[in-house]
């Protein structure tokens, strides 16, 4: 799944023939490197390839000022095909990236040095500044008028995976603290019955 070129393909069928520089700033303004897997830094060589597959073509350049030349863009129809494959596969593919967080809980357990513990409440507070950080960007781009409702509805859908995620972590904190009463319930409950049989 290329989501950098989802993204261009989208930009470029929504908003006209535009340059990369145009794009990348999109990118940059809405931050969608952070949460949304595009390359940024990959968007010109893809670009440069999407123009040799004829997904785009080069309709013009121009040079404003001292600015660099920019090449403007435009989408072909086999980017429309390409962008309506991208877009069914984004949206109906269930697991597009890894689960590390599952596979390190489930195989790798929770270590008794407390590294493990250490390390998820570490994430914890990483995600609460990043939910904090999302509702203040979504915010900050409401107050602008920047954001249409589509819009707003993708940065509240981060707002609800982020909140799901610390809720997830209250639970294993719950779930942790209740095991490790019970190992201690039955850790003394053996010394008691060690303490009777022994003469």
């Amino acid at each position: 799944m290329n989501l950098t070129r989802l993204m261009i393909l989208g930009l470029l069928t929504r908003n006209g023939p535009r340059h990369g520089y145009q794009i990348r700033y999109d990118a940059e303004v809405t931050n969608v490197g952070r949460w949304g897997g595009v390359s940024v830094g990959a968007l010109y060589r893809e670009l440069r390839q999407m123009e040799s597959e004829t997904l785009l073509e080069a309709v013009r350049t121009e040079q404003i000022g001292h600015r660099p030349v920019r090449t403007i863009y435009r989408i072909m129809p086999a980017g429309l095909n390409a962008l309506r494959l991208l877009r069914e596969q984004a949206l109906t593919d269930l697991y597009l990236s890894p689960d590390a967080v599952g596979v390190a809980l489930l195989f790798g357990g929770i270590d008794a040095a407390g590294d493990v513990l250490a390390f998820l409440r570490g994430r914890k507070e990483t995600i609460e500044r990043e939910l904090a950080g999302t509702i203040a960007e979504r915010e900050r781009l409401e107050a602008t008028g920047i954001l249409e409702s589509l819009d707003r509805a993708v940065f509240r859908r981060q707002e609800f995976l982020r909140t799901a995620e610390l809720l997830w972590f209250d639970e294993l904190e719950q779930r942790l603290a209740e095991a490790k009463t019970k190992r201690s319930l039955d850790a003394s409950g053996q010394e008691e019955i060690e303490d009777q049989t022994s003469p």
